[in-house]
């Protein structure tokens, strides 16, 4: 789908040093955190063939470049990704159908969130496949890592009308913004500086310990995709704009001030999601490279 030459890409991995505007998705701390989750689960082969692809700056680590695709959708390059990182349902619909909801403002099939995660994936299994088309498959990682993440924020499943939350005006505490915007960073945000002591690292460790502790018995089916799927991102849909209407919309009206019984509330789901984003993710990644795991089993 992508073909570059070596300079290009030289210059789109500069783009990982320079400062950016604000970004979609998790926002950089929800991706690091799934990225370095799904780190932790992946096979030894699918982790050698990780670190083959990642790019040098990334030195190894799946998380350091995790939120690489919000960076460079403000490229002229990579406009045509933006719209690949959600997927929207008709207003109050609160169930999400691959064929109805998965394109792009235009009505462009298969241009949404769901529809670049089967994209990717096929890209990067393609390799053992003997495929001849010449993918670019360090950007098929990145993308993958990055939209598995995404499709795992309920309001990036959210209602057309309101552009996933992003049009719905709220104060969180004092702070004037967005109810995206508040499910993307800011319930992070608090968490980190309400219980982690602003250590991110604390945070990822609690949650490791919750998958390990509290919800081991529901690893195995959080990984499991029906008819043997490398991914099943409807899947994945279909719970997050569930919980978009149970939890992210509920009593977020324009206009309304969110604050501890919000936020209290809502975390359980925040740092789960995290979790499924992560344990799913390798699941995915270990399932790509399965042949490299038996070999190197071998």
């Amino acid at each position: 789908m992508m073909h570059m030459d070596d300079e290009r890409v030289r210059m789109l991995f500069l783009l990982l040093l320079m400062p950016l505007p604000t970004v979609l998705g998790w926002g950089k701390e929800g991706h690091y955190v799934i990225c370095k989750i799904a780190q932790g689960y992946l096979s030894e082969g699918a982790l050698f063939s990780v670190k083959q692809l990642l790019p040098d700056s990334a030195e190894g680590d799946l998380a350091a470049v995790c939120s690489w695709a919000d960076e460079v959708r403000f490229n002229y390059h990579y406009r045509w990704s933006s719209a690949l990182h959600y997927v929207d349902t008709p207003d109050f619909k609160c169930n999400y159908e691959y064929c109805r909801d998965c394109h792009d403002s235009s009505k462009h099939k298969h241009r949404c969130v769901t529809g670049a995660i089967y994209n990717y994936t096929m890209q990067l299994k393609s390799v053992d496949a003997g495929s001849e088309l010449n993918y670019n498959l360090t950007e098929a990682l990145l993308f993958l890592a990055h939209f598995v993440g995404d499709v795992h924020q309920p309001l990036h499943v959210g209602f057309i009308g309101d552009l996933g939350g992003n049009s719905i005006t709220v104060r969180w505490y004092r702070r004037k913004t967005n109810l995206h915007h508040v499910w993307d960073d800011m319930i992070i945000q608090s968490a980190l500086k309400t219980f982690y002591d602003s250590d991110l690292s604390i945070m990822i460790q609690t949650i490791q310990r919750n998958i390990t502790d509290n919800w081991s018995n529901d690893v195995s089916n959080w990984e499991h995709c029906a008819h043997n799927y490398t991914a099943c991102p409807d899947r994945y849909a279909s719970e997050s704009i569930s919980l978009a209407c149970k939890f992210a919309y509920k009593n977020a009206t324009p206009g309304s001030t969110l604050e501890d019984e919000y936020f209290l509330s809502r975390l359980p789901i925040v740092e789960k999601r995290l979790a499924q984003g992560g344990v799913r993710l390798a699941a995915v990644l270990n399932n790509i490279f399965a042949s490299k795991t038996r070999t190197a089993q071998a």
